[in-house]
């Protein structure tokens, strides 16, 4: 064999050699594990507005990605560099580059479980879903203070808590005020729609007159329990034209939900949510009632109950009257409890 052929023959090699070893070099950049963590997974965040340098500087610093250089380099081959996006990752160990950056580049997200319950006002449920998601409860705060927007969802600035069921939803974390506000109608329609609404007509009373009269139910009571008992008292008030003289719309006209004791004279507060003064139901819910109280209105249970007084044991339930001399005593009891434990307003 001569020289030359040999010379060929080692210069083959040699570049099948290489070409083994470039080959290899671009595997493992890929595709060879670039995540290494002290657990199973680990939540990445990257805010709104975040670019290609923020994302890598932020990977190396919380010690998910061993090799900078090597995910730089994939990323940019798949041109993540220019289409990063917001949101909340989980990241799982073990991950490659390129399962890495497909997982950032898609926007595939780890979504959060949002839970707002017991809560009065838009203030409140600002507070409650920020502490889930990207936007701070100012955000929140300013955009459901917006004179227009009850209007631009069909409702009045008095009855536009009906919209908000409180409940768990899953969203993704970078979700705007105004995407949720979206999904808050979506849900709204889809809690009413059917066996609700069908009820809702039976009784000849509007979603928002609904969720208006759950809203003293839940005020008035601590029990789920009681909730169809009290929604029946005053159902069977509004029926028969008598003035609902519920204490909780009192304490939301003056403001104050902390008052355990009425007075006579908070009565002739002039508002409309005065249902001492004014018969009917008041211009919209005085909180955002809990699935349970709306459900409780729906069903509410008949009977013949026209007063209700709560108990003098401080139980938290309520005694039941068909006429006012019982109503009376009951009162009279309630009230001494009070006395006794120096309970004035």
């Amino acid at each position: 064999m001569g020289k030359a052929v040999k010379l060929s023959m080692l210069l083959v090699f040699l570049g099948l050699v290489i070409m083994v070893i470039v080959v290899y070099k671009l595997y493992e950049r890929v595709y060879v594990p670039n995540v290494t963590l002290n657990a199973e997974a680990e939540l990445f965040y990257v805010p709104t507005g975040s670019d290609f340098e923020y994302v890598i500087d932020r990977l190396e610093k919380q010690g998910i990605i061993e090799n900078r250089k090597s995910f730089r380099w994939v990323a940019i081959k798949k041109g993540y560099d220019k289409s990063v996006k917001a949101g909340r990752y989980k990241i799982r160990n073990d991950q490659s580059n390129n399962d890495l950056v497909n997982m950032l580049r898609s926007g595939k997200q780890d979504p959060v479980m949002v839970v707002f319950n017991n809560v009065r006002t838009l203030n409140h449920v600002a507070g409650k879903v920020s502490k889930y998601l990207e936007k701070d409860s100012a955000d929140f705060a300013t955009y459901f203070s917006n004179p227009e927007l009850p209007a631009g969802y069909g409702f009045k600035a008095s009855d536009f808590t009906s919209m908000f069921v409180p409940e768990t939803y899953e969203f993704f974390w970078n979700t705007s005020p105004e995407v949720f506000t979206e999904r808050m109608q979506k849900e709204y329609d889809k809690f009413w729609k059917g066996e609700r609404d069908r009820k809702a007509q039976s009784m000849e009373m509007s979603r928002s007159e609904v969720v208006t009269l759950a809203s003293i139910v839940d005020e008035e009571t601590l029990y789920n329990d009681e909730n169809a008992r009290v929604a029946g008292l005053y159902v069977n008030r509004l029926e028969r034209g008598i003035a609902l003289q519920a204490d909780p719309t009192l304490k939301f006209a003056l403001g104050d939900f902390s008052r355990q004791r009425i007075l006579n004279v908070d009565k002739e507060i002039d508002s409309p949510y005065n249902t001492y003064k004014f018969k009917g139901l008041p211009p919209g819910p005085i909180a955002i009632p809990s699935v349970s109280a709306i459900d409780g209105v729906l069903n509410y249970e008949s009977h013949n109950y026209l007063y209700m007084c709560a108990k003098a044991d401080f139980s938290g339930h309520h005694a039941f009257a068909r006429n006012y001399s019982q109503h009376k005593k009951n009162a009279r009891e309630y009230q001494r409890a009070l006395n006794k434990r120096r309970i004035y307003k």
